[in-house]
């Protein structure tokens, strides 16, 4: 299904499906053990992988064994912060970020999240933009006639392992429970790193008629990927929330208009929500859903590494798994008196997960720390009073906190999500620092100056400075502060795009492609979109001298290329049968400009 993921509180994404069956244990205790499911056929990639992660998982053993799920989650991300190689910033504010975003861009995201209280780990200020998402999405898919339904976490073996091609891809990052409490069981149970194996038993029984069709059942949840790579908060962890959707059809043109109003409402999420510009495209053979017929994506970019980030995926299955769960239907077509073949369904699958809170923060977040969206962010608006000193009466100071609650009324009756600082002990200073480290959209100053000018002070979060000052009329204040909501919305989006497309660099000379990435660019290729070919340009865009590894991402100077999509939007200039691939081994012939670049 779908790839993504990250909980709110370790959050981490991925892309895919698949499942689990319930199977109550003794009691509520379980033992989890990281373990690798072993299909009769693996392929060279998958086992690969498989013995870089038990060589992984060799290592930390000790730790990971006895562990939970949440407590790892912790453990990483604490690590990845302990860890971090740290350049401080010179003059940072006691409460402030200390490392330099160009600087240690590791060391800054983490800093950002913990600061920003988004990672407290569980903290609820992520999991709100995560609520706003869903009600953003539900609204849509409920039109289209989905349900929002609930499957169990757990999954056997036997079923697990039914889906050959499908399972393949997570074989390495399966969690297994072995025990319930003390006693081991006798088979171990999966917990689903997605869930398609779990579900599509059912559609089998429910799936009788093509009157049936179209069946279209969501879910929100979390899914388990026990990863042992280097940890980062809502990118990759080894459990996280996403939501997960999977469709039957009766013809494969219904799925593929399905996919696609997926897909655009994925890029609906990151544009219109997030302030987050995406490319929609198509995933190559080699990186397409594994049992899937081909995959859908929106692929994102960091400015500050340079690299690229999947940020949702819509796949269409196509009929393999109707034919693995043997999910049928009657020909429609059927006459009286007439025996065909049943018809296997088609199916999608489609995924979106809390991955894209990491995107919105890479993406927006400076050195002061957090910078949210007003459309998603919990608190839109903070008025901090100001002007009070050691010689302000008690009366003086509760008339204007009087007046500062009415400001907040006004605000609250225009559907503005406001809240006011009036605590004792702290300056208004203090305030402004902290309040701008939590990435509060719009700042409103007011003291007995703004009160008896009839006006507040305002402080944009996007535009640091003088530049961002700017005063409201008190009588206006229900107009002008949703209005300014709105524009700080789309000027995020704005610079985001643009910093996003002048960044994306149309190569046909491979001499321009690995100088091209090093320069922190995605590269757009005329590329003949085969498998072997795409390896060869991961190993030739590697680069061998790690001596300039730059502190911000010390993997991504040495990281080869990957495909990232082949956009649906494509430029002019390949010409079939005769441009060029621009892999310099490869003797093929063009056939789609592809996006390549490092990525996460």
């Amino acid at each position: 299904m779908a790839h993504h993921g990250t909980n709110l509180a370790w959050g981490v994404p991925s892309d895919s499906a698949a499942g689990a069956t319930g199977q109550p244990l003794a009691d509520g205790t379980a033992a989890v053990n990281s373990g690798e499911v072993e299909p009769k056929e693996v392929s060279k990639s998958a086992r690969k992988k498989a013995e870089k992660q038990e060589k992984l998982a060799a290592e930390k053993a000790n730790k990971s064994s006895t562990s939970t799920v949440k407590e790892a989650g912790r453990a990483e991300a604490k690590k990845a912060v302990n860890k971090a190689p740290k350049k401080k910033i010179e003059g940072a504010a006691l409460i402030g970020i200390d490392v330099a975003k160009e600087d240690d861009f590791s060391a800054w995201y983490q800093q950002v999240l913990t600061k920003g209280d988004m990672l407290d780990y569980y903290d609820p200020a992520s999991y709100f933009i995560w609520e706003e998402i869903q009600q953003w999405f539900n609204k849509r898919i409920k039109k289209l006639g989905v349900k929002n339904c609930s499957f169990p976490m757990f999954v056997s073996q036997d079923v697990l392992e039914r889906e050959k091609d499908h399972i393949e891809g997570f074989a390495a990052e399966v969690a297994w429970v072995t025990h319930a409490g003390n006693t081991p069981l006798e088979k171990k149970i999966a917990i689903r790193p997605t869930s398609e194996t779990v579900m599509y038993p059912y559609y089998a029984k429910w799936i009788r008629s093509h009157r049936d069709l179209p069946l279209r059942l969501n879910q929100w949840n979390s899914v388990v990927r026990w990863e042992f790579k280097h940890p980062q908060p809502f990118l990759r962890t080894r459990e996280f929330l996403w939501q997960e959707g999977h469709t039957a059809h009766l013809t494969k043109e219904g799925a593929g208009e399905e996919v696609l109003q997926i897909l655009d409402w994925y890029a609906g999420v990151y544009e219109e929500l997030l302030a987050v510009p995406v490319i929609r495209g198509q995933k190559t053979e080699k990186e397409k859903f594994a049992g899937g017929l081909y995959t859908t994506t929106v692929e994102g970019y960091i400015p500050a590494t340079g690299r690229g980030i999947q940020g949702g995926t819509s796949h269409c299955l196509g009929q393999n798994f109707s034919r693995m769960f043997g999910i049928t239907v009657e020909d429609p077509s059927t006459k009286e008196g007439e025996k065909k073949a049943p018809l296997h369904v088609w199916q999608n699958s489609w995924g979106l997960s809390t991955r894209v809170i990491g995107v919105m923060v890479m993406i927006h977040g400076d050195n002061r720390g957090l910078v949210l969206p007003p459309r998603v962010v919990e608190t839109q608006v903070i008025i901090v009073p100001v002007g009070i000193t050691a010689k302000s009466t008690d009366e003086e100071k509760a008339h204007l906190y009087k007046e500062v609650d009415a400001l907040a009324a006004v605000l609250e009756e225009s559907g503005v999500r406001v809240d006011t600082d009036k605590r004792d002990g702290y300056s208004p200073g203090w305030k402004f620092n902290e309040w701008e480290q939590k990435g509060i959209p719009l700042r409103l100053e007011f003291g007995p100056g703004e009160s008896e000018g009839h006006f507040v002070t305002t402080s944009r979060r996007d535009i640091p400075g003088k530049e961002g000052k700017g005063t409201i009329a008190i009588t206006e204040l229900n107009k002008e502060v949703p209005a300014l909501l709105e524009t700080i919305q789309a000027d995020l989006y704005k610079r985001a795009d643009e910093q996003f497309k002048s960044h994306i660099k149309q190569i046909t000379n491979w001499d321009d492609f690995v100088p091209s990435l090093n320069a922190k660019n995605v590269c757009l290729i005329p590329h003949c979109l085969s498998e072997k070919c795409e390896d060869e340009i991961k190993e030739l865009s590697a680069r061998k001298d790690v001596g300039d590894e730059t502190p911000e991402d010390a993997k991504a100077p040495s990281m080869g290329a990957k495909s990232l999509c082949i956009p649906f939007e494509q430029p002019e200039g390949i010409v079939k049968g005769e441009t060029k691939c621009t892999n310099p081994n490869c003797g093929n012939k063009a056939e789609k400009w592809c996006l390549f670049g490092r990525s996460y």
